[in-house]
């Protein structure tokens, strides 16, 4: 059965993953016309511009972008290849700046994940006047000419961490922090308005506040263990982000004494889940933001074809104790080699 029929069917995201499936979208060759590229085209260059070089989750979308290029090599008869534009770290002007650099470079199609969406919109918009392809992933700019986003449901993101936390405080509730990143990145603001939302429906929970820092592991970790330090009567974590479970910093904290749930199952996040200091992480399937992004745009400069819908979400992906051994062995995959 094929990756689209199995979604039809409605198997479950990771069941797809687990069936080794490359992309949940894949694209089935056979029923394609002819294409609409150049006869004498040799060579189809698209543009990937990620948040960050370090974080894994861009580094696994990587991944997935060049796969997709391959597939789609093969399927066209012409060399397909990814232009990687991303900055060594957040920087919403250095990406418009790639943006620019790409598009006179002469790529058909971009797909950029938006640090700050007010500072890529013109970039985008530009791009798109002069007849380049382009698409968000990950993080939207949805006031942008872009043609669509895939990724995450990002409200509905928050809200999903906030019940976990919620389902792991029981009735009694408790205090509740929410671990907020970047307050320049419109999906992580989005997913806090989630859990924000969430935690409102739950009588027994309490916020305490939203922390907001610097999208690093080291950031992350040093505001979380600041802020429990001088708040001992926080019972939960709801992370936005899993950016302190990159680091062994946190390990050190008692199993289940401060109940966490994070967004991301990153090979560094997964021990925490292994040895029970966090309870629940909620996967994105990370690979797929390149290679799907990669469908979407060969699917509209080769064929002119659009997605279905102009926001093209995808799953997250549960990991508990009871299968983090298994969803681990993606991570052979999806990260560089």
């Amino acid at each position: 059965m094929s990756a689209r029929k199995r979604l039809a069917a409605g198997w479950p995201a990771a069941a797809l993953i687990a069936a080794g499936t490359a992309s949940v979208f894949a694209v089935q060759a056979a029923s394609d016309p002819p294409t609409k590229l150049p006869p004498k085209l040799k060579v189809l260059t698209l543009g990937l511009i990620a948040k960050n070089q370090a974080n894994p989750v861009f580094q696994a979308a990587r991944v997935g972008a060049e796969e997709a290029a391959r597939e789609w090599s093969s399927k066209l008869g012409i060399d397909v290849r990814i232009d990687w534009r991303t900055p060594v770290e957040e920087d919403p002007q250095k990406q418009a700046e790639f943006l620019e650099q790409l598009v006179l470079k002469g790529v058909r199609g971009i797909a950029v994940s938006c640090s700050d969406a007010n500072t890529l919109t013109d970039a985008i918009n530009r791009a798109t006047a002069r007849g380049v392809a382009v698409m968000c992933f990950d993080s939207d700019a949805k006031e942008s000419q872009r043609f669509c986003y895939h990724g995450t449901d990002d409200v509905e993101c928050g809200r999903q961490v906030m019940r976990e936390v919620a389902q792991l405080l029981g009735p009694e509730g408790g205090t509740v922090a929410i671990l907020g990143g970047s307050p320049n990145a419109p999906n992580l603001q989005r997913r806090v308005r989630g859990a924000q939302e969430e935690a409102a429906r739950h009588p027994a929970i309490k916020v305490k506040d939203v922390y907001y820092h610097k999208e690093t592991p080291q950031d992350g970790a040093a505001k979380i263990e600041q802020v429990q330090l001088a708040n001992p009567d926080i019972k939960g974590w709801a992370m936005i982000g899993g950016w302190p479970l990159f680091t062994d910093v946190l390990l050190k904290w008692p199993p289940g004494k401060v109940k966490i749930v994070a967004v991301d199952a990153l090979p560094q996040q997964l021990p925490y889940v292994e040895k029970g200091v966090a309870q629940v992480l909620l996967a994105q399937n990370c690979y797929n933001w390149g290679h799907r992004s990669v469908d979407l745009l060969v699917e509209r400069i080769a064929f002119g074809r659009n997605p279905a819908t102009v926001v093209d979400y995808a799953p997250l992906i549960r990991v508990t104790n009871e299968n983090v051994a298994e969803f681990g062995r993606n991570w052979e995959k999806w990260l560089p080699k």
